[in-house]
């Protein structure tokens, strides 16, 4: 029975995506081929530097570069191309709950699937508008967030921020967790992997050592988001301040007039350098926030997905974190006189 009931659900969610936007083309899989599917651009990325100059491997992404991650919806070759892969790697946060349904409705398909999430620590998502209760006073900074003290939700329903790969600590973990599991998959080129995995690990650790050199000559150690917030953890990592008009999943479009003045006497108050948007925004709130300050606006990555013209140009995950990096430096007053 509980077969059947597995079957009529898979069924019931193939149905119910059939009208959904078309998502990546991910190729068929093959009984010689190695094949790898994830949901978002890290895990891709991560696995294909680990998996190089292994022509068996195929690694497919399931959002198409541009596509906004939070509204994606799959269609139903991308619910039998996760059936058919040997692995398949998800976040485990709010923007992929669709997951879980089709894992429980595919036999199998749980043990052969890793959680991003579960690999390093969370955090709780700030839902505070605006300000960071926790992050400021964890940072022996002012805490001014009375205010806004209703805006935190239920405690009963914690949201953890799925963006934990903006570390790049946090990256090395699951860069070398997923080339365990792959390893596992295809012992016979285990030696490969990892040492692909050491050369890969070797360069984030350069990352790291340069984010570290910009954080600590940094004339300013707030960050103000005009904007969705998903680098919560690359701001932990370097012990940096945040504001921002929403947290990194928020749903929602347009933040409260008492938001807006917050973070614009917070500009003015800390001559902050820059306001900060994200890739696929839309600016509205930044330039708002512009054209009260005169603050130039200046866009970070949050490497959740890659945009058309970064898909055709290759950029890797590496890439869009150094350009982080320079952005940094203007948004922190880094080397500052």
């Amino acid at each position: 029975m509980k077969t059947v009931f597995r079957f009529i659900t898979l069924v019931f969610v193939l149905m119910s995506l059939a009208g959904c936007a078309a998502s990546a083309q991910v190729p068929a899989a093959s009984d010689d081929t190695l094949y790898i599917v994830t949901t978002i651009f890290p895990p891709y990325d991560f696995a294909r530097q680990i998996t190089e100059n292994a022509d068996h491997v195929t690694v497919a992404q399931l959002l198409r570069p541009g596509t906004e991650s939070h509204t994606f919806d799959p269609t139903p070759a991308d619910i039998l191309a996760v059936q058919n892969c040997d692995l398949f790697i998800y976040t485990g946060g709010e923007s992929d709950a669709w997951v879980q349904t089709l894992l429980d409705a595919a036999p199998g398909a749980e043990e052969k699937s890793i959680r991003m999430t579960a690999l390093v620590d969370t955090v709780a998502e700030d839902h505070i508008e605006g300000a960071t209760h926790r992050h400021e006073h964890d940072h022996g900074h002012e805490e001014d967030d009375a205010d806004h003290a209703d805006q935190i939700p239920d405690s009963d329903h914690v949201e953890y921020d799925e963006h934990v790969w903006t570390d790049p600590h946090n990256a090395v973990r699951i860069t070398q967790a997923l080339c365990d599991a792959i390893c596992g998959l295809d012992p016979d080129n285990a030696a490969l992997y990892q040492t692909n995995t050491d050369a890969y690990l070797a360069e984030l650790q350069k990352l790291d050592e340069i984010l570290h050199e910009i954080t600590e000559h940094a004339a300013h150690r707030t960050l103000v988001f005009g904007d969705r917030f998903p680098m919560r953890y690359l701001c932990d990592a370097y012990g940096l301040g945040y504001r921002a008009a929403f947290p990194g999943c928020a749903a929602e479009s347009e933040p409260s007039a008492a938001t807006m003045i917050f973070l614009i006497e917070k500009v003015r108050e800390e001559k902050i350098p820059a306001i900060l948007t994200i890739e696929m925004s839309n600016q509205k709130i930044a330039q708002a926030m512009a054209d009260e300050t005169g603050v130039p606006i200046l866009g970070m990555h949050s490497c959740h997905n890659r945009t058309a013209d970064e898909a055709a140009a290759d950029k890797t995950y590496l890439d869009l974190m150094y350009e982080n990096a320079e952005v940094l430096k203007l948004a922190l007053g880094s080397y500052e006189q």
